[in-house]
């Protein structure tokens, strides 16, 4: 059940990327799914850089508008390596 929560926040964090990024944005919904999963995985990052997580924790969690931050970051990252190939 946990893989099906962590689809349905992918996708919701997706979709909220993609409505944010300007332009359009081609991708089907497993892509849109593997976006939002990969920002919150970036947002825990971004986050544990911007605060110490506590310890035992390698990454610092992810909310909502962290997971939103990653997934905009993974699409600019993604754009740019498309315009340089």
């Amino acid at each position: 059940m946990q893989y099906v929560t962590m689809a349905i926040f992918g996708l919701v964090i997706g979709l909220l990327a993609r409505f944010f990024y300007p332009g359009a944005q081609h991708m089907g919904w497993i892509a849109t799914i593997l976006l939002g999963v990969g920002g919150s995985f970036v947002g825990g990052i971004i986050g544990g850089l911007i605060n110490k997580p506590t310890d035992g924790q390698l990454v610092h969690p992810a909310g909502w508008i962290m997971s939103i931050v990653g997934a905009l970051v993974l699409i600019f990252v993604f754009h740019s390596v498309l315009h340089l190939v």
